[in-house]
């Protein structure tokens, strides 16, 4: 199959890239597939499950306890990890600890 980019038009061009990329899409999913259904098959045939072997998702996140509580608000909680809330800004900003908002 051969194709004259050279005479296409602009918009034929992007048409052409839109549908071979959509091609590529569709065969890595295809791909993709027969690789999970081949492993599936192997593990089963070891008297596992796919899930066993691999344990819980990556993309699952793990819930973290909450660490802070607004003593305002006991129900604006706040685990330590990425920005602090306002709550605890100020709290902070009037010259507290964050040991003071200490879940206990």
């Amino acid at each position: 199959m051969s194709i004259d980019l050279e005479n296409m038009s602009l918009k034929e061009l992007r048409d052409l890239h839109k549908t071979v990329g959509r091609q590529i899409d569709g065969y890595e999913t295809k791909q993709k597939d027969k690789a999970k259904a081949a492993v599936q098959q192997a593990a089963e045939e070891h008297g596992y499950s796919l899930k066993e072997l691999l344990g819980a998702s990556k993309s699952a996140k793990s819930s973290v306890a909450a660490k802070y509580a607004n003593p305002d608000d006991t129900s604006a909680t706040w685990t330590g990890r990425g920005r602090q809330p306002l709550w605890v800004k100020g709290h902070l900003d009037a010259g507290g600890n964050l040991d003071d908002l200490l879940i206990k």
